[in-house]
């Protein structure tokens, strides 16, 4: 069993972002800028969005933090993302999911400009991915190919289950699993809440790729022998033993499940911080296209 170490494989690619924007900087052009919109005290966002801050700060990128009260309209963040569309100043800007639940995020992230998507979570910027066309491809998935590509996992003809299919995580992953590309050529199936016999699909997997958000939900007796997992989920679970009083579980079962793997991500410390990389890729990315 190996260790498929995301922080690890996120710090390289760290350091060469890094490289890239020191010469952009030395040649005259501007620091990219990532700017980010968070609505509300949610401790997971407020985690999050401080990793993608400190990273900017770690490659070189100017940085805003947008923050609004839980109490803010859906208009106002739409006007705040209007303004961060007609800045100049930004390449590109999220906004940090899940918000309140008066606020309507479809509405949102449709308002977001595609060329400024960096999360690609736009409607022209996935049915460009759905079609293979160069695109912002969303940061989890991208992450994870980027992981399954420089730990040299052979996807071409294997089979590959997806088991979760939101439009976040399981529906791109999908799509770029299959696609006709050097980290793709997988067949696959996706899985969901209804799908049967989700046990038998899941051991006929080579490749399992899981984003239920169910902790420890995949367990040994679900997966065969050989089998590459990726683990998506991050749940906290009470943990009185713990000082912060909660421990983070993956949605693998990972004691009962890693002896059987070729290749598993851990949780923490697996696909979160290649998460966090693909956006700054993203943002170079879209400062490179201005």
């Amino acid at each position: 069993m190996q260790l498929l170490d995301g922080k690890a494989m996120a710090q390289t690619i760290k350091e060469e972002i890094k490289i890239e924007v020191d010469k952009r900087i030395a040649s005259g052009e501007k620091r990219p800028h990532l700017a980010a919109i968070l609505v509300g005290t949610d401790g997971a966002s407020e985690t999050y969005v401080g990793h993608k801050v400190k990273s900017c700060d770690q490659v070189g990128f100017e940085s805003t933090l947008l923050r609004f009260p839980d109490s803010t309209s859906e208009e106002e963040v739409l006007n705040a993302v209007q303004e961060l569309n007609n800045d100049a100043s930004v390449d590109g800007f999220i906004v940090q999911l899940p918000l309140p639940k008066h606020i309507n995020a479809e509405a949102v992230i449709n308002a977001i400009a595609p060329e400024k998507d960096v999360d690609g979570f736009h409607p022209v910027n996935i049915g460009k991915l759905t079609l293979g066309q160069e695109t912002f491809v969303s940061a989890t998935p991208k992450g994870i190919i980027t992981l399954l590509d420089r730990a040299n996992v052979k996807t071409e003809g294997m089979h590959c289950v997806v088991v979760g299919r939101s439009n976040i995580v399981g529906r791109p992953m999908s799509i770029l699993m299959s696609a006709s590309s050097n980290q793709g050529n997988a067949t696959v199936t996706l899985c969901h809440s209804r799908t049967k016999n989700l046990k038998e699909i899941c051991l006929q997997a080579d490749i399992l790729i899981v984003a239920l958000g169910r902790a420890e939900f995949i367990t040994g007796d679900m997966v065969k022998e050989g089998v590459t997992v990726i683990d998506v989920g991050i749940t906290r679970v009470a943990d009185p033993s713990k000082k912060r009083g909660y421990a983070l579980k993956g949605d693998v079962h990972f004691d009962s499940v890693s002896p059987k793997c070729e290749f598993i991500t851990p949780v923490p410390g697996g696909v979160g911080p290649m998460t966090v990389v693909s956006l700054m890729q993203n943002t170079l990315r879209a400062a490179e296209e201005k």
